[in-house]
């Protein structure tokens, strides 16, 4: 089972560098996540990425495990509302309402997903 866990826990650590890494390839995609009323967009796309990145990062060096996977879990958990909104909204950020209505459920799998593996991260001897 511990094999299954690093696994997913490398799984996750690449997802989220590869997701940060786009923030900066394609900064024109994540603007409409981004609510209207906060100033400094690409600001906030820039940081978010580079926070995926390296939380992404330390999710895979051992000593920095447990900060990486806690950090992935409170971005999910701070990007949750943004998919909330986008399940209700007529014009969702993620272009359509059927893929609203997918991709509230898969960020609430990312969050399982996130906080399983700091549970596994956290019993690891470094």
């Amino acid at each position: 089972m511990k094999i299954i866990w690093r696994i997913l826990q490398v799984l996750l650590a690449i997802f989220f560098m590869y997701a940060g890494i786009q923030h900066f390839l394609k900064p024109a995609f994540y603007e409409p996540f981004v609510p209207g009323f906060l100033p400094f967009k690409k600001a906030i796309i820039n940081v978010s990425g580079s926070m995926e990145v390296l939380f992404g990062i330390a999710l895979v060096v051992p000593k920095y495990a447990k900060l990486g996977a806690t950090g992935i879990l409170l971005l999910l958990l701070a990007f949750l509302p943004i998919h909330v909104w986008d399940v209700f909204s007529d014009a969702p950020a993620i272009g359509s309402q059927k893929a609203a209505y997918f991709r509230l459920p898969l960020q609430l799998v990312f969050i399982a997903w996130a906080y399983k593996v700091r549970q596994f991260v956290s019993k690891q001897k470094v």
